[in-house]
Formats: structure tokens, sequence, C-alpha cells
């Protein structure tokens, strides 16, 4: 036990060093685990995640719309397979990651349990889900596992390009015609509060919260990185001339801050559970997709096998 104590003590002073704790590094269990939690369900929202938008990338209405929308998405597949590689660097096979997301064990972003209906919604997305995601992702740019943080760094430059996109469909539509801004406040309407669930529970009812700040996992608390995003973009919808769907947000000038309404935590927990608008199609999408994909593993697998062979055969 005392051996135990030791490497504890050394490995929260390298924390507190700010020192990055590498995969060969000792650790406690507790923090292997809550980085395997915490990575892998990013790595299953950045996947799950495109396919709200890819629904939209034959309907773009017009060819640049489409060719960054494209590749917007492929993007977030590259953000997936970062992360994998990062969770797979603490001992999980990428294949107990995809069986746990598969199998409803692991969870992922309930944002994306929500329905694209519009091409206004891509903007939205691309706006406040891209925007929330950002301001949560740079703080973890300083996360004190090192593979997590490197991943994060490129994750972040492309994600900022991400919200720029969304903010520009909407922007564009906005200076469109009555229609179209009617259709931005719609889509507004619909995915404000969602983004705000996307920081998680209070810090007074997240259960993992505490620990994870004090290893330097998370380096804001949940109500810190939403605050920040509503007095970020409260200006931005001034700018769009579109109304953020909360009579109670209002700045407090005591504070410094917006203050802003009560979530409804009961529909985040519903989603969460797997209630949500599209918690069922999502999951059966992703299963048909790698299922459908198998062929492509296989032959990959058999091209790498018969490489490694040649390069024996010349060696001997």
């Amino acid at each position: 036990m005392k051996n135990v104590n030791s490497f504890e003590e050394r490995f929260q002073q390298k924390i507190d060093n700010e020192e990055k704790i590498e995969a060969r590094d000792w650790m406690p269990d507790a923090y292997r685990k809550t980085l395997i939690r915490q990575i892998s369900q990013h790595a299953h929202s950045e996947i799950v995640g495109m396919l709200p938008e890819g629904n939209f990338i034959t309907r773009a209405p017009s060819l640049k719309r489409k060719l960054a929308l494209l590749a917007k998405v492929q993007d977030e597949a590259g953000h997936g397979l970062y992360l994998y590689s990062a969770t797979e660097t603490l001992g999980i096979s990428r294949d107990e990651l995809i069986d746990q997301l598969h199998s409803g064990k692991a969870k992922y972003s309930s944002i994306f349990n929500y329905p694209t209906l519009t091409w206004s919604d891509i903007g939205a997305i691309g706006w406040l889900v891209d925007g929330a995601a950002i301001m949560n992702q740079v703080a973890l740019c300083r996360t004190s596992y090192g593979p997590y943080a490197r991943a994060m760094v490129r994750i972040c430059k492309e994600e900022s390009f991400h919200q720029r996109q969304g903010y520009d469909i909407l922007l564009t539509m906005c200076n469109g015609t009555a229609e179209q801004k009617e259709m931005v406040q719609d889509s507004v309407n619909r995915w404000w509060w969602p983004s705000l669930m996307m920081f998680g529970p209070s810090d007074s009812d997240s259960p993992h919260s505490a620990q994870s700040l004090k290893w330097k996992v998370k380096r804001l608390s949940n109500d810190e990185l939403r605050q920040r995003f509503v007095d970020m973009t409260v200006p931005q919808a001034e700018i769009l001339g579109i109304t953020l769907p909360d009579p109670l947000l209002k700045y407090n000038e005591s504070r410094g801050h917006y203050d802003f309404g009560e979530i409804d935590w009961e529909e985040f927990r519903q989603v969460v559970s797997g209630n949500g608008p599209c918690n069922k199609e999502r999951l059966q999408a992703r299963v048909k997709a790698h299922e459908e994909g198998n062929w492509v593993r296989e032959a990959a697998s058999a091209y790498a096998e018969k490489m490694k062979s040649k390069s024996l055969a010349s060696v001997a």
C-alpha cells in the first residue's frame, strides 16, 4: 500500500506541475477508466455526429455549400479516428470500443439525437453545436493526458472552421428573404437548449466533475463552460438579428455575465437514456454502416498481412 501511495503522490505532483501523463507512465486505475470513458465518448460523438449533417450533403443549395459540408463530415470522421487512437493507448481495443457503442453500453453526445429538418439546421449545428464543442475542446488542449491533448490541438483548428461555416450559412439566410430568416429562427429555437445541455449537468449534479478537475482531465467545470458559451453567443445572435429562445436571458451588470433560464434536465436525461427523437435511428445507422464496411476492413487486414509476409521473406 505504501508503494501505491507513493506512486499516486508522484502522479498527482506531476499533474499539479502541469506535466503531461503519457501512455507508459504509471496512473491510477480510476484515472485510466475516466479517460477511457471520456475520450471514447468523445470519439463516438464525432462518428455519430456525421449522421445528422451527412443527410444534407446531397441537398445542399450550391456546389460551394456541398463541398464545404462534405469536407466537414470527413473532418468529423478523422476526429473520431484520432480519438479512438488516443483511447487505444490506454489498453483497450478499437473493436471493444465499437462494440460498446453498438450495444448501447457507451454514450455519445445527446445533441446528435435530434433531427435535422431544414438546411438552416445545418447552419445552426455549425454555429451552436460546434461552437459549444469548441468551448469545451479548447480547454482540453491542456488536458493532463498527453495523447488526448495532442489530438485536441488539430481537432480544435478544424472545429473552428466548422463553426464559421455554420455561422456563414445563417448570416447568408438572415440577409435573404423573410422566409429564410424565419427558417433560421425556427432552427435556433430548436437547437439552443440542446446545445446548452451539451456541457453536461450542473456541477452539483455531475458525478465525475470534481475528480476530473483534480486530475486536470477537465480544466473547467460544466457551468463555467456553459456560461462562457452563452456570453459568446448572445452578441453573435444580435448580429444575425434573431432572438435566442429564452425570455430570462439578460445581461447581469453585477456578475458581468448573462443570466439565462433553467435547462430542462429531464429532457436531457430522457435523451441520454435512449428516449430522444432519433436515438434508435442513429444507432441503427451506425451499426448498418459498420456491418456494410466489414469487407473493407477485411481487405485492408489481408493486404497488411500480405505486405508483412513479403517484408519478412525479403529479410530472410
